[in-house]
């Protein structure tokens, strides 16, 4: 081999090209880097799997939710107004069976669409228009009245009913008895039997009579087949008095019904099926059902079935608008929780990118002297953040799609979509603006966009309270769920002002004692870590964010909760309340025993007269209702329900020979008293002369009443009219059972108990509180604040972690100047927890100062689930609760956090070629 010519440059072969795999294996840039911090690797993963998880699942649980609050609202009112009722005139020559089955075919064919018929089947048959009285004196009367029988055709009763004697009616003379069967329980109330003709007691209708040839008894009486036919399966009490019942006949007495009945009709019920409606269709059945009863569909039925009076009615359209209705004003109120979590996540997300963008600053900057482009840098970075956050944020979404079925995908998936790229570009942003050209301090730019912040918190502040909540069909409220955020971010721009002054001082007077601790931490917390000018505002967002939504949503569910004991106590007049039959009275007994059950405080006997009049001088009598009570108590029962209070010595004392009587008189009672004051005249004929000692705004013996009330004594009204000593209500406070209350009924009245109304508060709450609706809003305001609460405290630690580096650096070096262990955990201590303790703090400001600004906006309504008054009450333990478990649960995470940054190892911290 020859050298070359002294000189000349040595030849070289040159490098063979490199393939795009064999660059990948050079330069495994993605690898590489995820290898080098696994523990930030982890945390991006479990970040980005949570965000999507939560961001996922959550518009599937309203979804379910609102699923769910439709079928158990459709549930509750019933099967009756759950169904479509047609009804025409029957035939008058025709009246068959299977022409009442041809239009049943007709009608469903109708169905099908955006909603199917229940599988318990529709129901159809004929009956008469009226009942008939009977004249046998051989049966049992009520109320001193006789008893009324309709009959009716139910070609379907032998599957749902049991014969127990006789036969079922079929057959019989065109001219003699219509043979019926009649349910056992109906003989027996009535005394009837096998072989009893039944007589009508009128002659106006055409001469007919019905012998009984069979009794039947029900399967199941709750059989949503027997619904609206309740008088069939047993001997109804109407409220005109006397018994009523169905007797049942065959179909060759089908043109026998309008001669019993002065007329007859043929009727089909078609259940729904509501466990197949959604929630978002409902808009699609509701205008199917209303062109079913009042439309083309309706028009087109009357056609086909040739029956030109057919009318068919249901009470689903309302039952829609009141749902929905229901849903537009829980709407706000329940956004507000998520809204809440959106931020605080929102918040950690810049955090994670600070912590990672501090982590990795001098290798992007070296990038980039190196003549990589801000460009190239960012691909590369968002290539990174891909094999991490994609994965998890896939596992996120299907593990939420497979825990929350529901058939809607497209809300769910837009949402992960959305926190998906949050999650993939918080870091590539963050690192593009440490690429860009340094900017020097903008104070100015600072203040104005806290400035804007202000201001919009101000405008939404003063619009929500302007015009009051979102008028319904108006969907959610934004100002209202974004307003309790805007006065959290501006109490956290307010606060971060404010804490670095406070904290300097703090450090100043430290610094005047001995010691170094109590002057580097406050120090410290002042200027903020790692040389920074200032402390980061993120964490302290973070926080006051969690705590006012956690403070917002608890103050929402305690005034619920209140307002439902309100609603109940109101409904049931007290706590609980016994109502005796007409003309009869509580049994002494009875008022005895039931006052001295476990948990009742106060009881009352209470005769009320709701037939009373004021007569003036001139005769007129204005109706009014009479309550006679013991002063004592009846002013303890005022109280506990919050209407009608007053001072019980008011009506105390002697009241002497004919004077009158001190009365509580209500505000609407009209006309002013005359000099010797009002004369009431009772319904048996009695006149008291009552002398008005106060004005009251109503009773709270007569719920929902709005007549005009005076409550008088019951010592100087008993000596005058001896027959209001029996009590015809009773009522109590406290924890009352009751179910032993109506055991005491049963025994102290077994002849009447099942006469008596026993209504209480405790049944009335728990009514309320049925409503899935309603659970739905208060699982989800628990589930919002225990995910703030979450992102709350891992933006804690984000931020601990963010100044730990250069917090250990500095306990190490203090280490090698004497500093003990002890003193390391509590100079991080005294630097770490003034934030946490001002985020509590200022979080139950702001929680205070939302819920006084906008509690007067918001409508409890729909999740109380009856009317209030609009307005959240101001209350200190639902804001201060969160608040303290918030700063307590941070302040652990600092401790847990300075106990191992103060144990670190001198050499590792101080090892050779530390820039720290």
């Amino acid at each position: 081999m020859t050298s070359p010519p002294a000189g000349c440059p040595e030849e070289r072969p040159e490098p063979a090209p490199a393939t795009a795999a064999h660059r990948l294996r050079e330069t495994p840039w993605v690898w590489t880097r995820l290898r080098a911090a696994p523990a930030a690797t982890l945390l991006t993963t479990v970040l980005a799997f949570v965000s999507v998880l939560l961001a996922t699942a959550l518009p599937r649980a309203l979804d379910r939710g609102a699923d769910l609050a439709l079928r158990e609202f459709l549930r509750a009112a019933g099967p009756g107004p759950t169904s479509l009722y047609a009804t025409a005139t029957s035939p008058p020559a025709k009246a068959s069976q299977q022409d009442l089955e041809a239009s049943l075919g007709t009608l469903r064919a109708r169905t099908g669409g955006a909603f199917r018929i229940a599988d318990s089947g529709p129901v159809y048959g004929a009956r008469g228009t009226k009942p008939r009285v009977l004249a046998n004196k051989e049966l049992s009367v009520l109320d001193e009245l006789p008893p009324q029988v309709s009959l009716l055709f139910l070609p379907q009763a032998g599957a749902h009913a049991r014969l127990v004697e006789g036969r079922w009616p079929g057959g019989g003379a065109a001219d003699g008895p219509v043979p019926v069967a009649l349910s056992k329980s109906a003989a027996d109330t009535l005394k009837a039997r096998i072989g009893t003709v039944l007589k009508p007691a009128d002659t106006l209708s055409a001469p007919i009579t019905a012998e009984i040839v069979g009794l039947y008894t029900v399967d199941d009486p709750s059989d949503v087949f027997w619904t609206d036919l309740n008088c069939a399966t047993r001997a109804c009490y109407p409220n005109n008095g006397g018994w009523l019942t169905s007797a049942l006949v065959g179909p060759d007495a089908l043109d026998r019904l309008a001669s019993w009945g002065s007329g007859s009709a043929d009727f089909w019920r078609l259940p729904v099926d509501t466990t197949r409606l959604r929630a978002d269709r409902l808009s699609d059945v509701g205008r199917e059902v209303s062109a079913y009863v009042a439309g083309p569909t309706a028009t087109a039925l009357s056609q086909d079935t040739g029956r030109v009076d057919l009318r068919v009615t249901s009470e689903l359209p309302h039952l829609f608008a009141e749902l929905r209705a229901q849903q537009q004003a829980a709407a706000p109120l329940a956004a507000i929780g998520p809204a809440g979590v959106a931020g605080v996540a929102l918040v950690v997300f810049g955090l994670a990118a600070g912590l990672s963008g501090d982590r990795r600053r001098a290798e992007l900057l070296l990038l980039r002297a190196r003549g990589g482009s801000r460009a190239g840098i960012v691909r590369r970075l968002l290539a990174e953040g891909a094999v991490t956050v994609l994965p998890a944020a896939f596992l996120g979404a299907a593990t939420a799609l497979l825990l929350l079925p529901t058939p809607r995908l497209g809300a769910a998936l837009g949402a992960a979509l959305a926190v998906t790229l949050v999650a993939l570009a918080a870091f590539p942003v963050r690192a593009f603006v440490l690429l860009s050209a340094p900017r020097g301090p903008a104070p100015r730019r600072r203040l104005v966009a806290e400035l804007l912040v202000v201001a919009a918190t101000a405008a939404a502040v003063t619009e929500v309270r302007r015009r009051g909540v979102t008028p319904t069909g108006a969907g959610p409220d934004p100002l209202l769920i974004g307003a309790p955020l805007l006065i959290a971010l501006s109490g956290a721009l307010l606060l971060a002002r404010v804490q670095p002054l406070v904290v300097r001082a703090l450090a100043a007077a430290g610094a005047r004692r001995a010691g170094v601790v109590g002057f580097l931490g406050p120090a410290r917390a002042a200027r903020g870590s790692a040389g920074r000018a200032r402390p980061s505002v993120l964490p302290l967002i973070a926080l006051l964010l969690a705590v006012t939504t956690g403070g917002f949503g608890a103050a929402v569910l305690t005034g619920v909760d209140d307002a439902r004991t309100r609603v109940a106590r109101a409904e049931a007049g007290g706590d609980l309340q016994v109502v005796a039959p007409p003309g009869e009275s509580v049994p002494p007994e009875f008022a005895r025993a039931a006052g001295a059950l476990p948990g009742v405080r106060t009881s009352l006997g209470v005769w009320i007269d709701g037939e009373a009049a004021v007569v003036d001088a001139g005769g007129v009598a204005t109706p009014v209702t009479v309550i006679v009570a013991e002063p004592g108590a009846y002013a303890e029962l005022a109280r506990t329900v919050g209407r009608g209070g007053f001072d019980a010595a008011l009506l105390g004392g002697a009241v002497g020979g004919s004077a009158p009587v001190p009365a509580l008189v209500s505000g609407d009672l009209p006309g002013r008293p005359p000099e010797g004051g009002h004369r009431v005249r009772l319904r048996d004929g009695t006149d008291l002369r009552v002398r008005p000692v106060a004005v009251v705004d109503g009773t709270p013996a007569r719920p929902g009443v709005a007549s005009a009330t005076i409550v008088l004594p019951a010592g100087p009204v008993t000596a005058r009219v001896p027959g209001v000593a029996d009590a015809t209500h009773w009522f109590a406070v406290g924890r009352a059972d009751g179910d032993r209350v109506r055991e005491l009924i049963r025994t102290t009245a077994p002849a009447s108990a099942d006469r008596y109304l026993v209504h209480t508060s405790a049944e009335v709450f728990a009514r309320l509180d049925s409503s899935p609706l309603q659970r739905a809003a208060g699982r989800l305001f628990g589930v919002s604040v225990a995910g703030a609460a979450g992102f709350a405290l891992l933006a804690v630690l984000l931020g601990l972690v963010r100044a730990a580096p250069e917090r250990g650096a500095l306990l190490a070096r203090l280490r090698t100047m004497g500093l003990r262990p002890r003193q390391g955990v509590a100079l991080v201590l005294t630097e770490s927890l003034p934030q946490v303790f001002a985020a509590a703090l200022g979080g139950i400001l702001t929680a205070a100062v939302a819920v006084r600004l906008l509690g007067g906006s918001v409508d409890l309504s729909a999740l109380v689930g009856a009317t209030v008054p609009i307005g959240l009450p101001p209350a200190a333990a639902p804001v201060l609760v969160p608040a303290l478990a918030m700063a307590v649960l941070a302040a652990l995470a600092v401790l847990a956090e300075a106990a191992v940054s103060g144990r670190r190892q001198i050499t590792t911290e101080l090892r050779a070629g530390d820039q720290r």
